[in-house]
């Protein structure tokens, strides 16, 4: 029988484009991109991620730089004639700054996408398993069991459904599992599909091996979401300090000191205000980000 390779490997080769000799130069910074993209489920080859994450950078380079030198415009012509440094630094610095700040954060999608993958897994793998366990104890076959399984459990079904579709071209179905758990993010879903594909290759009963892993998994989960109420408070304490007490008050503080200091002529421009403004409505949504980022979800 022929070897059947993984639905990865038979992905179309990449095309050159204009900006492929400079993907191929950067490609060589992130030699793990393509287990990122492997584990975050991503149809591209790091070549297309690259080449994507290239046009942007530069598309959202040209607004943000467009919009900053718009807020800046008249420091700028105030700077140009008394501070020239400080002019040059204006005019340079965005055009520097914001095109890596931008590749930077392209670069990120990888990473949130398996993490976004890895919590709907981790939110229905013990459903889904405990859907196996009944099934194989039912008198259900392993590959039946799986194709019921591959339908109603979201991110699990999908991975499920790849075990399939292995087993129907003629993988053998313990080499189908440690195929699929491979690519996969879930540290939960790894561990009870590992845990199966031993207990095939050993001739254990499958049902029973899988089932005190579910239950390990139950118990971690439980503690997982006892232990974010307590990350949750240093969490809020970070917001009201520097999203809310250092913003309000540190800018009312400093007016009143400066001004004493000068005489009442002491003012602080509007695009600093601006600039303030923008960093709050950045911190406030980092910290919505982390507590959403930071709760568990699971399924119990």
């Amino acid at each position: 029988m022929s070897e059947v390779k993984p639905a990865h490997e038979s992905r179309p080769q990449h095309k050159r484009g204009p900006l492929t000799p400079l993907a191929e130069i950067l490609s060589t910074h992130f030699p793990d991109l393509k287990k990122k993209l492997r584990l975050a489920d991503m149809d591209d080859n790091p070549m297309d991620f690259l080449e994507k994450a290239l046009i942007s950078t530069i598309i959202a380079s040209i607004a943000l730089i467009f919009i900053t030198y718009l807020l800046l415009l008249s420091s700028m012509q105030t700077a140009i004639d008394s501070d020239l440094p400080m002019f040059l630094l204006m005019l340079i610095g965005p055009i520097i700054i914001m095109p890596i700040m931008m590749f930077i954060f392209f670069m990120l999608t990888p990473d949130s996408a398996r993490i976004r993958r890895e919590r709907e897994m981790d939110y229905e793998v013990v459903f889904a398993g405990r859907h196996v366990v009944i099934a194989l104890k039912s008198g259900m076959p392993l590959f039946d069991t799986f194709l019921g399984a591959s339908k109603g459990y979201g991110a699990c079904s999908k991975e499920f459904s790849r075990i399939v579709d292995q087993v129907v071209m003629g993988v053998p179905i313990n080499q189908a599992i440690r195929d699929v758990v491979a690519n996969n993010p879930s540290k939960y879903f790894t561990r009870l599909m590992m845990q199966m594909a031993n207990a095939i290759s050993s001739g254990a009963d499958v049902g029973n091996s899988i089932e005190s892993v579910l239950d390990q998994i139950s118990k971690e989960q439980v503690i997982s979401l006892k232990e974010y109420s307590s990350k949750l408070t240093p969490i809020v304490m970070f917001f009201m300090i520097f999203g809310i007490i250092v913003p309000s008050l540190g800018i009312v503080l400093a007016t009143v000191v400066f001004s004493a200091i000068s005489g009442g002529n002491f003012g602080f421009p509007k695009e600093l205000l601006i600039i303030v403004f923008f960093m709050i409505a950045l911190i406030q949504l980092l910290f919505l980000g982390i507590v959403e980022s930071s709760r568990p979800k699971y399924l119990l």
